[in-house]
C-alpha cells in the first residue's frame, strides 16, 4: 500500500491511503484505524476517519512528528494481521414523500415508484460520518438515480430528511440548511445527545432504507418519542436478521 503522510498542522498529521473513493481502500482506512486505536500510542489524541484518509491529532509534547511516522510505519507493515469484526445493515424505515421526489424521477426519465425500487434496493456502506454529527456519508448508489445539488441550498431541511446529491445519498440527523434534492424521511434519530452513545450509525457499517406509508411512519415516530422503538440490525452476512 502506498500510503501518504500529510503535515496538517503543527499538531496533525493526514494519513493518506488512497485518490478515490472505493470500499476496498475504505476498509484499509478501518484496518488501519483499528490498528493505530489498538497500538495506545502515547500522544494520539484524536483518528478523523474519511473516505480515503485519516487525520491524526497528536501532542507533539509527548511524541514528535518523525517519531509517530515511525510509529504508523510499523503499524502499516503488519495492517494484513487486522481482524475488521462482522459489519452490521441498519435498517431506515423511510416515507418516500420528499418535496424533490418527483424532480429526481423526471431527471432521470423514470418513474416515482422505479426512483424508489431502485434506492431501497441497496444496502450502503457508511464510509463516515461528518458535515453535522451523525450525518452518514454513504456509497454504492445507483447511478439510474444520481441528480445534482439544488442550484439553491436550502435554509432549513428538517432532521430524518433522506436526500440525493450527485451520486451521493444520505440523512439529514438535525436540523439544517442543505442542498441535497429531498426524496423522504425518516422517524429514526440518527444524533441524541443524550444518549452515552449520541450516534445510531458508525462508519463500516450499513444502511438498508425500507420503504413505508405513512401510517407505519406515524406508529414509529410515536415509538422513537416514547424511545420504545427498536432500530432493526443485523450482520451482513445474516440477512435473515
Amino acid at each position: 500500500m502506498n500510503f501518504r503522510y500529510l503535515v496538517s498542522g503543527e499538531s496533525s498529521i493526514t494519513l493518506e491511503i488512497g485518490n478515490q473513493i472505493s470500499e476496498k481502500i475504505n476498509q484499509k482506512v478501518r484496518m488501519m484505524s483499528i490498528a493505530i486505536n489498538k497500538s495506545k500510542i502515547d500522544g494520539i489524541v484524536e483518528l478523523i476517519p474519511t473516505y480515503r484518509s485519516i487525520k491524526i491529532d497528536y501532542n507533539p509534547c509527548k511524541i514528535k512528528y518523525k517519531e509517530l511516522v515511525d510509529e504508523l510505519d510499523d503499524l502499516q507493515r503488519n495492517i494484513s494481521d487486522v481482524l475488521i469484526e462482522g459489519s452490521k445493515i441498519i435498517e431506515i424505515p423511510t416515507l418516500y414523500e420528499g418535496p424533490d421526489l418527483e424532480y429526481v424521477s423526471q431527471y432521470n426519465s423514470i418513474s416515482v415508484d422505479q426512483v424508489i425500487k431502485i434506492h431501497s434496493s441497496k444496502e450502503y456502506l457508511i464510509y463516515m460520518l461528518g458535515f453535522t454529527p451523525g450525518f452518514p456519508y454513504l456509497g454504492g448508489m445507483s447511478d439510474k438515480i444520481s441528480t445534482p445539488r439544488l442550484k439553491k441550498p436550502r435554509a432549513k431541511i428538517a432532521s430524518g430528511s433522506v436526500g440525493i446529491a450527485g451520486s451521493q445519498t444520505g440523512i439529514y440527523p438535525m436540523d439544517s440548511p442543505g442542498g441535497w434534492q429531498l426524496i423522504g424521511k425518516t422517524p429514526l434519530i440518527l444524533f441524541d445527545d443524550e444518549k452515552k452513545n449520541p450516534f445510531l450509525f458508525e462508519a463500516g457499517n450499513y444502511i438498508k432504507f425500507i420503504p413505508i406509508d405513512k401510517k407505519t411512519f406515524k406508529v414509529i415516530q410515536k415509538k422513537v418519542n416514547n424511545k420504545t422503538f427498536q432500530v432493526k440490525t443485523y450482520l451482513k452476512d445474516d440477512t435473515n436478521g
